[in-house]
């Protein structure tokens, strides 16, 4: 490894300049990233279970029919599905990770419960227009994609929903920006999160103000695959924000919550915006 490359992958890039290495299809990764997502102790990748099961009771109380027809987009190993479908509504699941449609296939098969789940990315799917009663996308996903891909994900959703149809989302919000970057910090693992081999892991975080972005960014060096630069764009929303969006893709009815989650961390409470929004 040679301490330039670190130099250059460690300066602050440009905005939305993509890293060198994908989390969500590397193989191991991707299976700490499911241990992550059926920990009870951290919120890290999915929240905790009695804050998810909370959070479906709200979803549901924000709609007036009793049998849904839902499709729930980065729906991971199915935490929210099968709470849906116990509840008799009829659910589909898309997930890019392989082996968390995998986990979740498998715990519905042992339950009993017809869930539908596609692993795919969801910016490449393609579904019947108007087919949806209701679409979540939870765990502020819609924050971590490029502007055109958000776009693209909106006009989507627009689509497959049925007229009056609702979309229920969450997003971070724009409170305090500066406070939500990171320090610098670095690791040395004989084997971790990252990596199944001794590894260098350098963390840190940039603020781009205008645009209400930050950058969380992780350098991972191994002596087998070298450098990779993993890059996570987070974009923090005012209520302003969100409005402008959904006009754009024709949505015509917004709802703002901010006392959905409980009260603590980052990715939580007054910190986290929830929007319903009407087709």
């Amino acid at each position: 490894m040679k301490l330039s490359d670190i130099i250059k992958y460690s300066s602050k890039p440009a905005i939305y300049e993509n890293g060198t290495a994908e989390m969500w299809t590397d193989e191991y990764i991707s299976k700490q990233l499911l241990n992550v997502h059926l920990s009870n102790e951290t919120d890290l990748a999915s929240r905790r279970q009695s804050t998810i099961e909370s959070t479906v009771k709200w979803i549901l109380s924000r709609t007036e029919k009793k049998k849904l027809k839902i499709l729930d987009l980065g729906c991971g190993p199915g935490l929210y599905t099968e709470l849906l479908a116990q509840k008799g509504h009829q659910v589909t699941g898309v997930d890019f990770s392989a082996n968390s449609i995998g986990y979740a296939r498998n715990r519905a098969k042992e339950k009993g419960l017809e869930i539908e789940y596609i692993n795919e990315n969801y910016l490449k799917l393609e579904l019947t227009k108007e087919t949806f009663d209701l679409v979540i996308l939870i765990y502020t996903d819609l924050g971590v994609l490029h502007p055109n891909d958000q776009k693209k994900l909106l006009s989507f959703i627009y689509k497959v929903l049925k007229p009056e149809g609702i979309f229920i989302f969450d997003v971070l919000n724009d409170n305090k920006l500066e406070k939500k970057t990171t320090s610098k910090s670095w690791e040395v693992c004989e084997t971790g999160f990252w990596r199944p081999v001794p590894y260098l892991a350098l963390s840190e975080s940039f603020l781009y103000g205008k645009e209400k972005v930050i950058l969380y960014q992780h350098l991972v060096y191994d002596d087998e695959d070298g450098l990779k630069t993993y890059r996570f764009w987070t974009h923090f929303y005012s209520d302003e924000d969100l409005s402008s969006m959904l006009s754009e893709q024709s949505f015509k009815e917004f709802s703002f919550y901010k006392d959905v989650l409980p009260a603590g961390e980052l990715f939580s409470g007054e910190n986290v915006t929830f929007c319903k929004a009407v087709k």
